[in-house]
């Protein structure tokens, strides 16, 4: 008895060293730099934006947060190598909805699954489409283009730049809301499909917003809508939701949130959500994403983990009415 005794004991004493062992190693995190995977090239969006947040968390932690591009498979290359690094805190993810998301619902084998992968630690921002017409279209306004097309059936052609991109999806979803039946363009990214726009080949685009921006100040094109929940002030203010035009809750922006693999220790977790949060508050974070034609997010890791799974539920049946697969 006095041994079976002992052994309980000792195996008690080892669990509870265990569990004080893992927690200090997670109140001393970062003890050593932190690669942060973005899943796409140098130089996009989310590269940009990434690098930005972390020279602030190098800054605020102590130990340097280093960009790692792995881009390839829409982003798929990137998520694999996340999802099945050591769930210490020192690979993390800074991602876009694709490889964050959508990919599950569009690739046939993405090698990964991002619910069950990933815990999200924060929403960082979110950065709206826009909804652009060749001044000859014949559609002046968003109504201008549903009416149209709704008379007139797949004449109209909507451009994006590719299969299975959030511009691809958002022309679904607005087709599906309106009714309509439009013409699919597929374009190999925005600079062939801007060209297009301006040439009159292609009637509208839905894309990021930044590149079309001067266009349209510069009346080369119109501004039909933006697909944020609110106006681009900044820059377009007098350029309204597709919210505003009757198309309640209607939403389809990029998102960037930051992501570790599963059972990442929560106090890892916390200090990174709190640190990013404090920047998002600051008016150095504020001013960048401004600059960046991006609207602060924030929240909890549970606020992050709750988009992450609305955003699967709104586009999973925009997807799979579309037939859009990927291999």
């Amino acid at each position: 008895m006095r041994l079976r005794r002992t052994g309980v004991v000792t195996f008690a004493l080892a669990a509870g060293l265990t569990a004080l062992s893992g927690a200090a190693f997670a109140q001393a995190w970062p003890t050593r730099p932190v690669t942060w995977i973005v899943p796409f090239p140098a130089g996009g969006p989310a590269d940009t934006l990434a690098r930005v947040v972390a020279g602030e968390l190098s800054a605020k932690l102590g130990q340097q947060f280093v960009i790692e591009n792995r881009a390839g498979a829409g982003g798929n290359l990137g998520g694999v190598a996340a999802a099945k690094a050591e769930p210490d805190g020192y690979t993390m993810m800074f991602s876009t909805p694709g490889p964050a998301a959508i990919n599950k619902l569009m690739y046939t084998n993405a090698g990964y699954d991002p619910e069950k992968d990933f815990t999200p630690i924060v929403l960082v921002a979110k950065s709206p489409l826009i909804i652009v017409a060749n001044n000859d279209a014949p559609a002046k306004d968003f109504k201008g283009m549903v009416d149209y097309a709704k008379a007139n059936p797949g004449k109209l052609n909507v451009g994006h730049p590719g299969n299975g991109t959030l511009g691809h999806i958002t022309s679904e979803l607005v087709q599906i809301n309106s009714n309509i039946k439009m013409t699919n363009v597929p374009y190999r990214g925005t600079a062939p499909l801007t060209a297009d726009l301006l040439g009159g080949q292609v009637n509208i685009a839905m894309d990021f917003i930044t590149t079309y921006i001067p266009l349209v100040k510069d009346n080369k094109i119109r501004a039909l809508a933006v697909t944020s929940s609110q106006r681009v002030t900044a820059d377009l203010p007098n350029t309204p939701t597709v919210q505003e035009l009757g198309f309640k809750d209607f939403e389809a922006t990029a998102w960037y949130v930051i992501l570790t693999p599963a059972k990442t220790p929560a106090e890892i977790v916390n200090k990174v959500n709190a640190a990013v949060n404090a920047w998002l508050q600051s008016p150095a974070g504020k001013q960048t994403l401004t600059k960046f034609v991006m609207q602060s997010a924030g929240g909890t890791p549970a606020d992050a983990k709750a988009y992450v799974s609305s955003e699967l539920k709104k586009w999973g049946p925009v997807i799979k009415a579309s037939n859009i697969a990927l291999h």
